[in-house]
């Protein structure tokens, strides 16, 4: 005898897929049920008065019962997980039995003297299967009538058994009542059972993604304790042994070159970490533009042919013609395409020890570029290059001696599948390692006028400008002064709002560059005291240097500043800034600029 135990895998989360599930597990009570009943149906069987109609009864009683048998064996097949499926076939095997009840009233109703008892034993058979559908609401209200439709119209039929029938038909109606009650306070259960599934869910996914933040908590924490840590005393050290000797003797381009590489590094190592932080909480956002990749490639290459040639290694960038020479444009975020092939090449440099690196940028369809980086360094095996792709996970065998917060893979690949493309990975030990980037390229794309490789505004090299530069933070204030100069600009720096406010009045200036948290009058007040200066003075472009706050970007923004910029800054960022900040209107604002 088939068990629940054999029920078909859960429906779909619904109300109807368990009514289904719960008439499935009162099958097999069914199939019990008339079988117990066999000998009743015997003895009902031998009231006919020929053969033909005692044959044709346990025939149909035999088709049902095997029929019932099946199709609680095909309810653990995978097809059975249908909804729709699985209640045609409930509904087919409930006619079914609603087809023998109505034989046997048939039967029954040319069966002499035991007409009645026959009759009445047919009513419970149909009462039977009302009971068994009544789980399923559909079930309940095609099979129950068409059980009962035999027995009722015999009985009625007759004016000996009319008042039997009239019976009944109130036990019918009294039944179906009590079954439709019974469907509905079990719907009411299903509903429960699937909030009740959904907050179970929802509670096992919050406490994932908390697990989930703990662990890049955790990592994000060994990390900083490590690479920052480790970096920040390297550098100290190193300016410290350039200065040793109390300014009787400058440091040494080394020293200086070594504290640059650490400090380049340490950055680094932030950017990626937060970049990590932001994609894991689903903050990061890419663009969609079209960019120059032959340009963008040779960007990225070029800083690390410095470094592969020192390290003995020889480096080779190989372009396409059809790509060089072609029609069209890459189709992506140039920037973050940018890091991510400056995050492969790195790679391949840092941990190649000889032979070389090669990097090339090759059309594979119509619509798709590669860009393979191939190296001679270690290698990996199957098992590593998964590990490489996981966030702050180190191929301990490779990784020794070489800086870095692992974290350049694992966001690469987020970036990639951000922005429709692909990074892949094929190595081998003792070999070496290709990693390759595939991403969209569209043949009709044309560069607009004024874009460079980079797919950004190509701007007018400025210099010779007068800036105030509004900062309290002494190293703030002296990294922008040194930009700002690097670039060419005469710089006024001020510690205060209020002097900000009162020099940007009485001095003829091309720009400001404020701090959003000043004493005296912050950045927004300043800013605000400055938009009302009548004349010149009043329309000067301003940017506004945040720390990454929403509220001071508001803030700044609504009182006149043109431009936002986050700390930390750099060259390109400062420039970039400046070249935006003289080509808008002191009403129109730009959001951000990092």
């Amino acid at each position: 005898m088939p068990s629940a135990t054999r029920q078909a895998p859960r429906c779909q989360a619904s109300v109807a897929g368990l009514a289904l599930e719960a008439q499935t597990a009162l099958l097999p009570q069914a199939l019990g049920a008339f079988a117990l009943s066999l000998p009743i149906f015997v003895w009902i069987g031998s009231q006919a008065r020929d053969s033909a109609f005692m044959a044709a009864s346990f025939a149909v009683f035999a088709i049902n019962w095997g029929a019932l048998y099946a199709v609680v064996g095909w309810l653990g097949r995978p097809e059975a997980a249908d909804p729709r499926r699985r209640l045609r076939v409930h509904l087919l095997s409930g006619l079914l039995w609603a087809g023998a009840v109505a034989q046997i009233a048939a039967m029954a109703n040319n069966a002499g003297p035991a007409r009645e008892a026959l009759l009445m034993a047919s009513v419970a058979a149909a009462v039977m299967c009302l009971f068994f559908t009544s789980p399923s609401l559909p079930s309940l209200l095609i099979v129950a009538p068409a059980a009962m439709a035999g027995p009722l119209t015999a009985l009625v039929s007759s004016p000996d058994t009319r008042f039997d029938g009239v019976l009944a038909w109130g036990a019918f109606a009294l039944s179906f009542l009590l079954s439709l009650i019974l469907n509905q306070i079990l719907r009411r259960q299903f509903a429960l059972t699937i909030e009740r599934e959904s907050l179970t869910a929802s509670r096992e996914a919050s406490l994932e993604r908390a697990e989930t933040i703990a662990r890049s908590r955790a990592a994000l924490i060994a990390t900083l304790s490590n690479e920052i840590r480790n970096g920040l005393t390297a550098v100290v050290q190193v300016l410290t042994a350039a200065t040793e000797h109390a300014g009787r003797t400058a440091p040494s381009r080394d020293q200086l070159a070594a504290a640059l590489a650490g400090s380049n590094e340490l950055v680094a190592v932030l950017n990626a970490t937060l970049d990590s932080e932001t994609a894991e909480a689903g903050g990061l956002a890419v663009e969609r533009a079209p960019f120059d990749p032959v340009s963008l490639v040779r960007e990225a290459a070029g800083p690390w042919r410095a470094q592969a040639m020192a390290k003995g290694l020889e480096f080779s960038i190989y372009i396409d013609p059809q790509v060089a020479e072609g029609p069209g444009a890459a189709m992506a975020d140039p920037e973050r395409m940018r890091q991510i092939l400056v995050n492969l090449i790195a790679n391949a440099v840092k941990y190649t020890v000889r032979g070389r690196v090669e990097v090339r940028l090759e059309r594979r369809t119509d619509d798709r570029l590669v860009v393979a980086v191939a190296d001679t360094g270690p290698g990996l095996s199957a098992g590593e290059v998964s590990q490489a792709f996981e966030p702050f996970r180190r191929i301990e065998r490779t990784g020794a001696g070489v800086p870095g917060a692992g974290l350049g893979l694992s966001l690469s690949r987020r970036l990639a599948d951000l922005m429709d493309a692909t990074i892949d990975a094929e190595s081998a030990v003792g070999v070496g390692s290709c990693f390759t980037v595939e991403f969209p390229y569209d043949p009709s794309a044309v560069l607009p006028a004024g874009i460079d490789g980079r797919g950004e505004p190509a701007r007018l090299s400025l210099s010779g400008l007068r800036i105030l530069v509004a900062e309290d933070d002494s190293l703030n204030a002296a990294v922008l002064r040194t930009i700002l100069e690097q670039l060419g600009h005469q710089v006024i720096h001020v510690r205060n709002g209020r002097r900000a406010a009162n020099l940007a009045r009485s001095l003829p200036l091309d720009a400001a560059i404020m701090a959003a948290r000043l004493p005296g009058l912050d950045g927004a007040q300043a800013i605000t005291s400055i938009r009302r200066a009548d004349g010149p003075a009043g329309a000067i472009p301003i940017i506004a240097i945040i720390e990454g706050d929403a509220e001071e970007a508001k803030a700044c923004l609504d009182a006149g500043a043109q431009l936002i910029m986050r700390k930390p800054v750099t060259v390109g960022a400062v420039a970039r800034a400046v070249a935006d900040a003289l080509s808008l209107p002191p009403t129109q604002v730009v959001r951000a600029a990092a």
